[in-house]
């Protein structure tokens, strides 16, 4: 599999960084293709928040508009854009490709491929929650990042972790994770 990791500029770089561990575990993963927002970065920096690399990620610049995530012949199977400011899903349910990120998300979108929206924003207003409908009605699935309390996790970590399971299992990706009952 060919998966993209976007990140933007919203609070939760947790998030993106357990999720590129995980995807990078995953046999079938052959590729990640990750681009990262200028906002992003800082924010990551704030938060303290170091991605991990590996000889499966490659890396494009944001403004890249001649990156091979940026056409559906280069048949990437599944993207996450995590976490989601709404800003960018605002510009993404819009069809608006300013940046590669944007671009990514709106290739996935017209090849019916699967495109996760991990969107990190409470309250929701009207506008974001028309903005989210607009992406689920075109195919995106919205995964708000709300962690679930089923498996008693002991730390932020392991409660951001029930997001990232929850992202890894929507991709089709196959790895472990908490069943509820087990």
């Amino acid at each position: 599999m060919k998966i993209i990791v976007a990140i933007t500029g919203a609070s939760g770089g947790v998030y993106a960084r357990l999720c590129i561990e995980q995807l990078l575990r995953a046999e079938e993963v052959e590729q990640i293709a990750l681009i990262v927002s200028p906002t992003a970065d800082e924010v990551l920096r704030h938060e303290g928040v170091t991605l991990p690399e590996g000889e499966k990620i490659v890396r494009y610049d944001n403004d890249d508009m001649f990156a091979a995530v940026a056409s559906g012949s280069a048949g990437y199977d599944a993207m996450v854009v995590v976490p989601a400011s709404m800003g960018s899903v605002g510009r993404i349910a819009s069809g608006v490709s300013l940046s590669l990120i944007e671009r990514s998300a709106d290739v996935m979108l017209k090849e019916r491929r699967r495109l996760i929206v991990v969107v990190r924003e409470a309250p929701y207003s009207l506008i974001h929650l028309r903005n989210m409908t607009t992406l689920t009605e075109a195919g995106a699935i919205i995964l708000p990042a709300s962690p679930s309390f089923y498996s008693h996790p002991q730390t932020l970590e392991e409660a951001a972790m029930t997001i990232v399971e929850r992202i890894i299992s929507h991709m089709g990706v196959k790895l472990p994770h908490y069943k509820w009952g087990e």
